[in-house]
């Protein structure tokens, strides 16, 4: 099998994790702390973003977890998290790479965020939330398959930002 001595080889690398932006809301406390047969309807919501930034070859992606907690009519809590990741990446076909951006990246940063929305539902008094495995791929594929029904596909931005959004 022959190789091509130019063509460059795929790199992959996590530069930075952080948290963006964090928010956690309990409008109900201390209320409903002591309620009866308490059981809220939980929503969780995923979206990713993703920016090319300088130099060249980095990208910063936010997954962003909103996760929502209601009882009856009433908002128990909501607690939103944007974990964030700095990448290099490069030698990755242009047609491929925002395969990348929106599965491999998510795949990475979930684990943190996870972490996050369990701890600040837990300090806030409510048992532990557990965001279930989310199939990034699924969510990508989804994605490529609504834009190729529509009439009009999604409009390239200059800077290289695009979002994915699910509800899990």
């Amino acid at each position: 099998m022959a190789s091509n001595p130019g063509a460059e080889k795929p790199k992959f690398d996590i530069k930075k994790v952080y948290l963006r932006d964090v928010s956690f809301e309990s409008p109900e406390s201390p209320h409903i702390f002591t309620q009866q047969d308490f059981a809220p309807q939980i929503g969780v919501q995923i979206r990713i973003d993703h920016t090319a930034l300088e130099p060249s070859g980095h990208f910063e992606v936010v997954l962003i977890v909103t996760a929502t907690a209601k009882h009856e009519d009433k908002s128990i809590f909501l607690v939103e998290v944007h974990q964030a990741g700095i990448f290099e990446i490069s030698g990755i076909p242009e047609d491929r790479l925002k395969a990348v951006l929106e599965v491999a990246c998510p795949n990475v940063l979930l684990p943190f965020a996870r972490e996050a929305v369990a701890d600040l539902a837990n300090k806030g008094g409510f048992p532990q939330l557990l965001i279930t495995p989310i199939n990034f791929e699924a969510l990508y594929a989804n994605k490529r398959s609504r834009a190729a029904t529509e009439s009009e596909s999604e409009t390239p931005s200059g800077n290289g930002a695009g979002a994915t959004e699910a509800t899990a």
